[in-house]
């Protein structure tokens, strides 16, 4: 198995991963709101870091399958 391919299956289990954090009750519990970080409430800034770290696996998967449609052929 090459790296690309290699990178590509630990983004893609990396993002199935934080997709379950997400809707976990570690992120969404209810009433909690503390700690704040930077006035924002726990559940906001969780969010936000998690989406970023989504936005930066994706940007990585990107580059290590970039259309391999021509050498497939």
């Amino acid at each position: 198995m090459n790296k690309n391919k290699r990178i590509w299956k630990f983004c893609v289990v990396s993002v199935i991963v934080i997709i379950a954090l997400t809707f976990s009750p570690l992120i969404i519990t209810s009433g909690k709101i503390h700690p704040f970080l930077f006035g924002l409430p726990y559940t906001l800034w969780t969010g936000i870091v998690l989406t970023i770290l989504l936005v930066i696996l994706t940007l990585i998967a990107g580059n290590a399958l970039p259309n391999d449609e021509e050498g497939e052929k």
